[in-house]
């Protein structure tokens, strides 16, 4: 079973059709249905690492003044408590906590999936980022989550290569800003060349920018992670920008 990558970017993607969620469709269609989906949100950043192990996962829509449409949104695939014991088990001695009824499935896993799997018939499990933990813990996350992949489980990252919305312009089209460009290139070439070496890019001139907070950049560590272990090249499903500070770049693993 193949990984990915994901650049969810603007929680309106869910409703709409563009070159991003066509990709995103593309992507599903192409691949084994799988047992379960596991996915790594940004939007799940919290002090530890945990897992959703809840039956039936709520929607959760993690955002403001959005239009009502997206409130409207529910994703109601079904959770797998067994998966989630699968997840804990297979990463020790690191620790996993299964989270019965705190979390559920926020807007970075389900604006992508309406898309991945519009009839929402696979289990899917929130995997959490965990703030206290940096590039080489997630890096090992995806190492030891590897031997999933040979178990029908799909492992997903959600996040943003670029992610600084404190630079957004809305109106700025769909170009980068030439620091943007730079860092996401340099990310391309790094996934598709060695995704051993994409942990360089925290010494990149140009990571502060792109990265001023980790949350949307630790999900691509543990799919580098992922990729490294299972020895399968990557390959790119889509990139752009949107407001030159956005990177919509994503990345298909085996």
């Amino acid at each position: 079973m193949p990984a990915a990558f994901l650049g969810h970017g603007d929680p309106r993607n869910a409703l709409s059709d563009n070159r991003y969620t066509r990709a995103w469709r593309e992507f599903g269609a192409s691949i084994p249905k799988p047992r379960a989906v596991v996915v790594v949100s940004a939007h799940w950043y919290v002090a530890s690492t945990l897992v959703t192990a809840m039956p039936a996962p709520r929607t959760i829509h993690d955002f403001y003044g959005f239009p009502q449409a997206l409130f409207d949104v529910r994703y109601p695939a079904p959770g797998s408590p067994e998966v989630a014991e699968e997840v804990a088990e297979v990463v020790k001695p690191r620790w996993v906590g299964l989270d019965h009824d705190g979390w559920g499935l926020d807007h970075g896993t389900w604006s992508l999936l309406v898309h991945v799997f519009p009839d929402a018939d696979v289990p899917v499990i929130q995997l959490s980022v965990n703030a206290l933990e940096g590039y080489d813990e997630h890096f090992d996350l995806g190492v030891r989550l590897a031997p999933l992949s040979e178990r029908g489980v799909l492992v997903l990252g959600s996040g943003n290569v670029v992610h600084n919305l404190g630079l957004l312009d809305w109106g700025g089209g769909e170009g980068g800003s030439d620091w943007a460009v730079r860092f996401d290139e340099q990310c391309r070439d790094l996934m598709l060349e060695d995704p051993a070496r994409v942990r360089d890019l925290v010494h990149h001139p140009d990571y502060h920018l792109a990265v001023p907070t980790p949350e949307h950049f630790l999900p691509l560590a543990t799919i580098a992670g992922l990729a490294v272990a299972t020895q399968s090249p990557a390959s790119t499903l889509v990139d752009g920008y949107v407001g030159g500070s956005l990177s919509m770049a994503s990345f298909k693993v085996g």
